[in-house]
C-alpha cells in the first residue's frame, strides 16, 4: 500500500507540474514588440569557420595516426 501511495504521489506531482507549465504559457498582456531585424555578425561567422577548421584538423590528425 505504501508503494502505491508513493507511486500515486509521484504521478500527481508529475501531472500537476505539467498543468503548471501549460498555465505559464498563457499570456495576459499584449504581444511583445517585434524583434529587430537580424544583422550579420562577422565575428560570429569567423568563429564558426575557425571551429569547423579546428574540427577538420582534429579529424585529419586522428585519421593519420
Amino acid at each position: 500500500m505504501n508503494s502505491f501511495k508513493a507511486w500515486a504521489l509521484f504521478f500527481l506531482a508529475f501531472f500537476f507540474s505539467g498543468l503548471m507549465y501549460l498555465a505559464d504559457g498563457q499570456a495576459t498582456t499584449s504581444a511583445p514588440p517585434a524583434a529587430p531585424p537580424m544583422s550579420n555578425d562577422d565575428k560570429a561567422v569567423d568563429q564558426g569557420v575557425a571551429y569547423v577548421l579546428m574540427l577538420v584538423a582534429l579529424l585529419l590528425t586522428y585519421l593519420i595516426h
